[in-house]
């Protein structure tokens, strides 16, 4: 399919039993009012998860389990102009749409991308102090996670060779080879679970997560990372 035909959005959402968060997900993706394309990838979901993907009118990828292997399934497959690649429980609130139009509006942003603000759907003091951390993350290194969502034109993402099938950091990556000084933060926030942090712990998770990215940093595989990431 040329560009003259192909949709002006592809949104590549990786699955694996997120029945109980897609749905809120995809209302919120299908406000995009122009050409579209939903590519849902999914490792072998057991749950609700392929059907609530094909009653969005979803086309369903089936791939084996693990991330970095969805998403870089998921964006050989997409083809539209832009890419939208956002994870499963991460749901886009109120002026996102307004804010990627103008973005790819922009034919400067063709060889840039963009992620959108950090939030939890937690009113906890602690998730506040998270979203800071992730601010500061973003600002000071240039490194949005996959969590805050990836947009960015296709033919950019093939000339970076796109996600690799990574066990781990898949997002971080590629986010590296797009480089600090062409990542863009839109105001429109993701929200996402906080589910893993109440789980895990407010202090804990955040530690690890910044502990594993030092080893990757640092050139450790992310095979043997992933053990410690859990």
């Amino acid at each position: 399919m040329n560009d003259t035909t192909a949709p002006e959005l592809s949104i590549v959402i990786p699955t694996l039993n997120a029945a109980a968060w897609l749905s809120a997900c995809l209302t919120a993706v299908t406000q995009w009012p122009e050409t579209m394309r939903l590519v849902i990838v999914d490792g072998g979901s057991d749950d609700d998860t392929v059907k609530i993907a094909h009653d969005a009118g979803a086309t369903v990828l089936p791939s084996d389990a693990g991330r970095g292997r969805q998403l870089s399934r998921g964006g050989a497959a997409a083809n539209g102009r832009w890419l939208l690649f956002l994870h499963a429980d991460t749901i886009l609130q109120d002026g996102w749409v307004n804010e990627v139009r103008a973005f790819i509006k922009d034919k400067a942003n063709q060889q840039r991308a963009a992620a959108f603000r950090f939030e939890l759907d937690d009113a906890a003091l602690q998730a506040r102090r998270v979203e800071r951390m992730v601010a500061w993350r973003c600002r000071a290194l240039g490194l949005p996670y996959g969590d805050q969502g990836l947009l960015i034109h296709r033919e950019f993402y093939k000339q970076l060779g796109g996600y690799r099938s990574l066990p781990l950091m898949e997002d971080v990556d590629l986010v590296r080879r797009i480089g600090k000084k062409h990542i863009h933060i839109l105001e429109a926030a993701a929200v996402t679970s906080a589910e893993r942090f109440r789980r895990n712990g407010w202090w804990a998770r955040p530690s690890r997560n910044l502990f594993c990215l030092f080893l990757y940093i640092c050139g450790i595989p992310p095979r043997w990372i992933v053990r410690l990431y859990g």
